[in-house]
């Protein structure tokens, strides 16, 4: 049987976009290149650009139409599938706003608007028209996202802890001069927000946010900033914003564009059992875990091919309405105060001319210990970061050390009061806090590992089922309760309070300081730990849960840098000697870190002579707990190798007194000094 003939129709050719790019020079110069590569391909159609200044003669092909403004070339009847908006800042809105009115799609170029109210106004119009928007975050084309969203999902990782955005750039006093709104907040009440964080390194904020699982304005609860400038700017170079999201994830941002040296920025998401490094600019992964460290790269998705693909706005990879969680850190920065200006004694200069840039002082190292310890620049005690109006003790009218009350720790590092700086009469610091090494190590104070299987110290936790210390979400924090501060003394009450809110532990501390001599002064804790909870509680160190010789927990001193560092007892010399040993005073001299201590230059350098000479507390011969090759830092252990109980009416209680003096001191000085105290040596 013959079937009958079937006619078919011809498909009709599916039109090629049609493009106009608004803006052809800096970094619409890299669009004219991906125009091309994209129109030689066939994908599309360059039929116009808008810009004042037109291109050099024989960069368009003869058929692309040049006009002087976005209006000029809507205004000649057809619009264009796509326009592509690289422009000033300020413009970004108003153009995108005419584009959509006209029946575009739109590619607008990061930050894509310059406040709260145009994000609202543009992503009111999109819906309106009908058509998408993809914001030019490159960087959220890369299939090293979804790597990373894979090896979170697997639980390679383990739980998210946190994630981190670092970029170490340099820019030349050129950069802040190529345009009139170049290193602007504002021109002529024009918002423009130009900065580290939203413009040069915004890729990195916006990655983390994405990582981060924050794509609304809703995902952001709390943002932080921390901005400053080291150029002749409006604008912050230097800063750090840390963003809360309501997921409970911390993303902390730590930017700068006054490096020695440019280097790659970094996102990097900290697990539970590892970490991944992404190197967004070159689309690498650095994996960490337990089983070592591995490298993958991974390719990228352009991101107009993305939009001119795209049939809604679940299709695009950079969607405005992703970025809302961007915005919401961009309105912070842009109702911030001013960015504060560095102090020219901490900024050098490099080149010159056009040519010279900025760099900060231990910049690397302020930048790393910001990631690491979810902290500002501020919190950290940066010698050029601004100042807050803390407790302090002093001697007179010298400031020998700063009371901090903790608020601003990272959760993890169990978040407590503590004194940082603290200094010797002649103004070298003698402290450390948030180390790169062990970011909850927190200058001088009172801490504890294991209270009830609380962890009040900070960091991973020792236990004897492990055998090894394990990331839990066991974390408690100190809280000030009262606080009564005289010439010399500092009466402070205090609650250990545990994650679900209970409280565990009050605590009575009492600090006194007095000056012993012209070069010396001592600093003396008393502390008694009595339950909070009606019934006994236990205090115990990862020593007493079985880590050898990892007794610490009770008084800890986090010591910075050291040169050259001597450590002894009357009968004992040596980190090895010493710790773990009972003696009623410990010394610790060497040359200290210049670079804290004031009017110092950043890392300046070792020359600071001083000698710290620990007392032992009277009430019981606890062991004494010493570090010095892995890290600086000295405790008298409350429970070496077994716990200690803390009963209702009978608190555990210590006393602790610290000498702490300008210059070298031998035994013979020391003892001397002890006996001016009234103390036996």
């Amino acid at each position: 049987m013959t079937q009958p003939a079937t006619i078919t129709s011809p498909t009709p050719p599916v039109p090629v976009p049609r493009v106009a790019l608004v803006g052809v020079h800096g970094f619409g110069e890299r669009h004219l290149d991906n125009l091309r590569r994209l129109g030689s391909e066939g994908r599309l159609r360059l039929v116009a650009v808008a810009d004042p200044q037109p291109p050099a003669d024989g960069q368009l092909p003869d058929d692309v139409a040049v006009f002087a403004s976005l209006d000029e070339l809507l205004a000649v009847g057809q619009t264009p599938d796509v326009v592509i908006i690289s422009t000033p800042i300020q413009t970004h809105a108003p153009l995108a706003l005419a584009a959509l009115a006209a029946g575009a799609n739109v590619y607008l170029e990061k930050p894509p608007v310059a406040s709260m109210a145009q994000y609202s106004d543009v992503m009111a119009a999109a819906r309106e028209a009908g058509k998408l928007v993809q914001v030019g975050f490159q960087s959220l084309g890369s299939h090293a996202i979804d790597a990373i969203q894979g090896l979170l999902a697997s639980g390679e990782l383990g739980e998210l802890r946190g994630i981190s955005a670092t970029g170490q750039w340099l820019r030349t006093k050129g950069y802040f001069t190529r345009s009139r709104w170049a290193g602007k907040r504002s021109i002529n009440g024009t918002d423009v927000v130009d900065g580290v964080a939203t413009n040069a390194l915004a890729h990195a904020v916006a990655t983390g946010l994405r990582l981060a699982g924050a794509a609304k304005v809703t995902d952001v609860r709390q943002v932080d900033t921390d901005l400053y400038r080291a150029n002749d700017t409006e604008s912050d170079d230097t800063s750090v914003v840390r963003i809360a999201t309501v997921h409970g994830t911390v993303l902390t941002c730590a930017l700068t564009l006054c490096a020695p040296v440019q280097s790659a920025p970094v996102v990097t998401v900290y697990g539970t059992l590892g970490q991944v490094a992404f190197s967004y600019t070159e689309d690498r992964l650095d994996i960490t875990t337990p089983q070592g460290t591995r490298s993958e790269s991974h390719g990228r998705t352009d991101l107009l091919e993305n939009l001119l693909a795209a049939r809604s706005e679940a299709d695009l990879l950079s969607p405005l309405g992703g970025t809302g969680a961007y915005v919401a850190v961009l309105e912070a920065i842009r109702t911030a105060e001013d960015p504060a200006p560095i102090d020219p004694a901490f900024v050098t200069w490099a080149g010159e001319g056009n040519e010279a840039h900025a760099v900060v002082e231990g910049i690397g190292t302020w930048i790393q210990r910001a990631a690491l310890g979810q902290a500002t620049f501020a919190e950290l005690g940066a010698p050029w970061a601004s100042g807050s109006s803390k407790p302090v003790m002093e001697l007179g009218g010298t400031v020998v050390a700063t009371i901090q009350d903790g608020t601003g720790t990272r959760p993890t590092s169990s978040p407590r009061p503590y004194l940082h700086p603290v200094r010797t009469l002649a103004g070298t610091v003698v402290t450390d806090h948030v180390p790169e090494d062990h970011v909850w190590h927190l200058g001088a104070g009172v801490a504890l590992q294991d209270v009830d299987g609380i962890n009040f110290w900070g960091g991973r936790t020792y236990t004897r089922d492990a055998g090894a210390y394990v990331w839990r979400k066991d974390h408690g924090h100190i809280v000030t309760e009262s606080a009564e501060h005289t010439e010399g003394k500092r009466v402070e009450l205090l609650g250990w309070v545990g994650p679900d809110g209970t409280r565990m532990l009050r605590e009575q501390r009492e600090w006194s300081w007095a000056a012993v001599g012209q070069s010396a002064w001592a600093l003396t804790l008393d502390f008694s730990l009595e339950p909070a909870t009606g019934g006994s509680v236990m205090l115990g160190s990862p020593g007493s849960n079985g880590r050898p010789q990892g007794g610490y927990g009770g008084f800890f001193w986090r010591l910075p840098k050291v040169g050259d560092a001597t450590i002894w007892t009357a009968d004992a010399r040596g980190e090895d000697a010493v710790h773990g040993s009972v003696a009623p005073w410990l010394a610790w001299s060497g040359t200290f870190d210049a670079g804290t201590s004031p009017g110092g230059h950043g890392t300046g350098g070792l020359g600071h002579p001083a000698t710290l000479v620990f007392l032992a507390s009277p009430q019981a011969p606890d062991p004494w707990f010493v570090r010095q090759s892995g890290y600086p830092g000295v405790g008298l252990s409350l429970a070496w190798d077994t716990p200690v109980r803390a009963e209702p009416g009978n608190p555990v209680h210590r006393t602790v007194t610290v000498l702490i003096a300008d210059g070298f001191l031998a035994t013979n000085d020391i003892k001397q000094l002890i006996s001016t105290l009234g103390e036996s040596a």
